[in-house]
């Protein structure tokens, strides 16, 4: 039944189980598939023949097509080698609307320009239908001084007290190199990004597939931000390691109810129209000559979410002058 499916990571071959899914069933599709580069997974051959790995791409992106509501987004991340291939087969059933860049350079490969980003494809499955959510990350700043790194021109006082929308190429969201930070997965990625891809295409509540789930960090951000989730893996023991991972997790990363991304106690990613409510519990002072510094910022003690003890904006210091830092986040 496909109610079993939902909330949980199952063991078994994606074309298999895709069978139970029906169609229009998910809110969205995100899928980081073997690479074809003889990276060592533990139960995947990564070392097909060309034509084979492309027929075998084109059963399982149909399947997302076909499982993804009118109104969601199929999402493939890959290297693009591969994602030009994918563009061939996605263009003839769903509708493209980005290939974000995400800025993630690899070893030195020789005799060949240094690679220096991974592809996402984004595809609608209803241009007219599709949801989404324009998204801001915080200005880029001097992790000493504070100061912002890009000179706008006498434009300061125009800028987001936030910062930027977010474009079709990510600078900001690095690779995960600590050893500390890793699982036993070659391809491992970053939780906030998968955290900013589900804030901009779905809702609270919204179902979440990943074909490809490996050791579950789509499924762990889905459920941080309070979206259900389906992750479909083929390694029994990837398996185990996202169960457990995923088994202490709280749908936690909010303040005061409004879903946001953050990375080393700082807010990473939050929606545009939730940054109006977000505001709503700040002080912002009227001459924006007095925005240069930012006070610590304390999260909702309802959540488990963590202490910003970092800048994450560029408020003014005296931002909690006359409010008590314990009532901003009351319910």
């Amino acid at each position: 039944m496909f109610s079993d499916y939902v909330n949980t990571i199952t063991q078994g071959d994606c074309l298999k189980l895709f069978q139970d899914v029906p169609d229009n069933s998910i809110d969205i599709t995100f899928a980081d598939p073997p690479f074809n580069l003889k990276k060592k997974y533990n139960s995947t051959n990564d070392s097909l023949l060309l034509i084979e790995y492309l027929k075998w791409c084109e059963c399982w992106l149909s399947e997302m097509v076909r499982v993804t509501k009118p109104s969601g987004s199929i999402f493939v991340h890959n290297i693009p080698k591969w994602l030009t291939h994918f563009t061939g087969i996605l263009n003839k059933i769903a509708h493209f609307r980005h290939w974000i860049s995400w800025d993630a350079p690899t070893s030195p490969m020789g005799k060949t320009l240094q690679p220096a980003h991974y592809g996402i494809l984004f595809y609608a499955k209803d241009l007219k239908q599709n949801k989404f959510y324009e998204i801001r990350y915080p200005h880029k700043r001097c992790r000493k001084c504070n100061y912002l790194h890009k000179d706008y021109g006498g434009k300061k006082s125009g800028l987001h007290p936030f910062g930027p929308l977010v474009s079709d190429v990510w600078t900001d969201i690095h690779r995960i190199k600590h050893n500390k930070y890793r699982d036993e997965h070659p391809c491992q990625l970053p939780l906030h990004l998968l955290e900013r891809v589900i804030l901009m295409s779905t809702d609270k509540g919204d179902v979440v597939l990943d074909p490809f789930s490996g050791t579950g960090t789509t499924a762990l951000a889905a459920k941080r931000l309070g979206r259900q989730y389906i992750g479909f893996e083929l390694d029994p023991e990837y398996v185990r390691i996202s169960k457990e991972k995923i088994e202490t997790e709280l749908p936690n990363s909010q303040i005061n109810g409004i879903w946001v991304s953050y990375f080393l106690e700082q807010i990473v990613t939050l929606r545009d129209i939730d940054w109006i409510r977000l505001s709503n519990y700040f002080f912002i002072p009227r001459q924006t000559e007095e925005i240069d510094h930012i006070p610590i910022v304390e999260l909702s003690k309802n959540y488990k979410a963590p202490l910003i003890r970092k800048p994450f904006n560029r408020f003014s210091e005296h931002l909690f002058e006359n409010v008590e830092s314990e009532n901003i986040f009351d319910n």
